[in-house]
């Protein structure tokens, strides 16, 4: 949107389409920190195997994976808002089924059907959210927008795993599910209530109808012929790898070795979140002061850092502040990367760029979470975050070596002739 020279624009906090869009993801986003907490805390109390938690991350996983592949092809050919409310209503019903089926007893079985269509679901619903941003505020405050949204999130997570812990510690974990199902109607209220922007002339592009295989490869090497995008992705696939067990992990070390309670993780899940909002209030003001390379990989050595100091921490305050500066920085890492491909992609290829890295960077993921958690129950959690730790230390060392270190995004050309340049 091109806005006449020297025009006083309100603050994003006053934009109601804006506003209505912020605050119903903020009340979805504390719903899903219930499941963040009650999913996993229901298989170890049905099966007492920090592992099976593991197992069901990894098959939620490649369903989220899979489901990434032909995620963006949707969101392109279709309305944005109108697959997010699908989303919504399909999470609103599956999740709805896992209280009801608990009154009659645990039926672990459950979970493994419906939290990988879920998972599903939500990629679908991430890959829309992610590029309807660039159909609710102008490009050049797309950075603020995101940073918002996540300090938002974050502080509705805050929220959530301490009334999440207490909830689970007094109604068991299937209540608290209960409350996540109810999220996603609030959720598909606000997205009803608004209207997104029309594509911009200078985005539009004619999108000819092909296999969903053939459109998802043209997000891919969109994305693969940008050498920041490129580099990004392969270095974020070793750091998922490396981490995406780590929430499963954290529960099994604050419940087994510290001898916390449900209330205990939702208390350490919830204080942790503050490191979220304050990574998404800084990220805006990082980037711009040290550019998005300094930024990214900075943030990506601390994440290292605080993975390994967790394994080492023997007390639930240390461990609660040392998983506050991780998600304090996996924040401003995040933020940083969707930001930039938001910038520099063309709106017709938005969705299958997203999908594309998202996929392609989340296929270890699975693997790593049954990898980290299996040799968590036979190794240790200490061990385990000392090797995961160095791993993502060597993840930001690497990014040294790539175009990453010297980008900063510049404004966006054509797709032929678009470059990333050296920072501001």
């Amino acid at each position: 949107m091109i806005r006449p020279s020297g025009a006083v624009r309100p603050p994003l906090w006053r934009d109601r389409t804006f506003g209505t869009y912020w605050i119903a993801q903020s009340l979805s986003a504390a719903g899903d920190s219930f499941a963040y907490l009650a999913v996993p805390l229901l298989v170890l109390q049905a099966t007492g195997s920090v592992a099976r938690m593991g197992l069901l991350t990894a098959v939620a996983g490649a369903a989220s994976v899979v489901a990434g592949i032909f995620g963006g092809v949707l969101v392109d050919r279709y309305d944005r808002r109108t697959l997010m409310i699908v989303a919504d209503l399909a999470r609103l019903v599956l999740y709805g089924l896992v209280p009801l089926v608990w009154l009659a007893g645990p039926q672990v079985w459950l979970l493994f059907v419906v939290l990988p269509i879920c998972e599903a679901a939500g990629m679908v619903f991430q890959v829309a959210a992610v590029t309807a941003v660039r159909n609710l505020v102008d490009r050049d405050r797309i950075t603020e927008a995101n940073g918002r949204l996540q300090a938002t999130y974050a502080a509705a997570a805050v929220i959530g795993p301490l009334l999440a812990g207490v909830v689970s510690a007094r109604f068991g974990p299937a209540a608290a599910i209960a409350v996540n199902a109810a999220s996603f109607a609030l959720s598909a209220t606000g997205l009803w209530l608004i209207r997104l922007r029309p594509v911009q002339a200078e985005d539009a592009a004619p999108v000819p109808r092909q296999r969903p295989l053939v459109e998802f490869l043209a997000g891919a090497r969109f994305l693969w012929r940008q050498p920041v995008l490129r580099a990004l992705t392969v270095l974020l696939s070793v750091f998922i790898f490396l981490t995406y067990g780590f929430t499963d992990v954290l529960i099994y070390h604050v419940t087994h070795d510290l001898g916390g309670t449900d209330g205990t993780v939702g208390a350490v899940l919830g204080l942790a979140a503050l490191g979220t909002i304050a990574g998404a209030l800084l990220v805006a003001p990082l980037r711009r002061r040290r550019g998005f390379g300094v930024t990214w990989i900075g943030a990506h050595a601390i994440c290292g850092l605080a993975v390994a100091g967790i394994g080492l921490a023997t007390t639930v305050p240390a461990v609660t502040v040392l998983t506050a500066v991780y998600l304090c920085c996996l924040s401003v890492g995040g933020i940083c990367s969707m930001s930039l491909r938001q910038e520099i992609t063309p709106d017709h290829l938005l969705g299958r760029v997203t999908s594309a890295f998202w996929s392609t960077h989340y296929a270890l993921g699975p693997a790593g979470a049954v990898a980290l958690t299996w040799a968590a129950a036979r190794y240790g959690v200490a061990a385990v975050a000392l090797v995961a730790g160095a791993g993502c230390l060597l993840v930001a060392v690497g990014g040294l070596f790539t175009p990453v270190r010297r980008a900063g995004a510049e404004p966006r050309r054509s797709p032929a002739t678009i470059t990333v340049g050296q920072a501001g």
